[in-house]
């Protein structure tokens, strides 16, 4: 069994590009199904990642192709910045 915490400790990369995408923010619940919906990333920031607001990046559980002991390997299609808006696939 796999805990919440220990899926927010495993950096995620995407296997498109090789990009690696961050930790895990938060996660997306399904109480009617009772399973994770999709994993919520933190965005780039505008400038270093230090100011500016963080456009939110969410991978659908569908895209997460592989869970290993130090990383979480999603497929995802790269993307271009559309300000303002949360990055959904």
């Amino acid at each position: 069994m796999l805990k919440i915490s220990d899926l927010r400790a495993r950096e995620v990369v995407n296997v498109m590009d090789g990009r690696r995408l961050g930790l895990i923010k938060d996660i997306d619940i399904d109480l009617e199904a009772g399973r994770i919906a999709a994993i919520i990333l933190p965005g780039q920031g505008r400038f270093l990642g230090l100011f500016g607001r963080e456009d939110e990046v969410v991978v659908p559980w569908e895209k997460i192709k592989k869970i290993g002991m130090d990383v979480i390997l999603v497929e995802l299609p790269p993307y271009h910045h559309a300000k303002d808006e949360t990055y959904r696939y």
